[in-house]
């Protein structure tokens, strides 16, 4: 694949785990193991590729209106999986960050998410953002907050507020925005993820359950964006021209 049409970050909405579990007559907990599987090997496909950041939508802020016992069975999958993968990750060279609203998570759940993103904050590899506690509209408001709050110090002023002003305050905002948007099981919506960064990324929907989402399937939408022509408000003969 031509790398010029490779993408630099991929987020993906990893739905479905509990239709798949459904179809088997399984409980929907099954269907959050085998996710958290499927998770496993994207992760290191896009490890191979030498893809530089993927985000994977793990919780959002609205995931606890569900069922109290999935809740904490998730919130049960979280811990388990910083704990058996955080040295794996980090001898594969991988960073990992939390983004969200840690806030709302248990005290034990805090003092793990620290210790695996001190343990992997100086690796140079693939950058693997877990979404938890997220949602688009709380990233712009904690921006707003604290532009809000460097405002009222005085610190800028009013006509220093540019687009770049509140981008540079929102979760990784040291990161390339998303290129890919992936998500599964046939929704097609972005359900509150990321609203400020996918302003231009290319949208793939595909009706596969998360845990059938395989290496070919993410190549299936690696050959989707390499096809693509990402004009960003320009038209195709200026972008030939460039």
């Amino acid at each position: 694949m031509n790398l010029s049409n490779f993408p630099r970050h991929i987020a993906i909405i990893m739905d479905g785990n509990g239709r798949w579990a459904k179809q088997r007559h399984l409980p929907r907990i099954a269907g959050h193991k085998a996710g958290l599987e499927a998770a496993h090997k994207i992760v290191e496909h896009c490890i191979k590729q030498g893809l530089e950041v993927l985000t994977l939508f793990v919780f959002s802020s609205e995931n606890w209106r569900r069922p109290e016992d999935e809740v904490s069975y998730l919130m049960h999958l979280f811990v388990t999986m910083l704990q058996r993968d955080a040295n794996k990750l980090h001898e594969q060279n991988v960073q990992l960050r939390i983004i969200g609203d840690r806030s709302r998570f248990s005290k034990s759940l805090q003092k793990h998410i620290a210790k695996v993103e001190k343990l992997t904050e100086s690796n140079t590899g693939l950058k693997l953002l877990l979404a938890a506690n997220y949602g688009g509209q709380w990233d712009i408001m904690e921006a707003v907050h604290k532009i809000a709050l460097n405002l009222q110090r005085g610190e800028i002023s009013i006509n220093d507020l540019t687009p770049d002003t509140i981008k540079q305050h929102l979760s990784f905002a040291d990161l390339p925005d998303p290129d890919l948007f992936i998500r599964t099981s046939g929704e097609m919506r972005i359900s509150n993820f990321m609203l400020w960064q996918l302003a231009y990324a290319e949208l793939y929907f595909t009706d596969v359950y998360w845990p059938d989402f395989d290496a070919a399937e993410l190549d299936k939408a690696l050959s989707f964006f390499a096809n693509r022509e990402r004009r960003f408000g320009y038209i195709s003969e200026q972008l030939k021209e460039a």
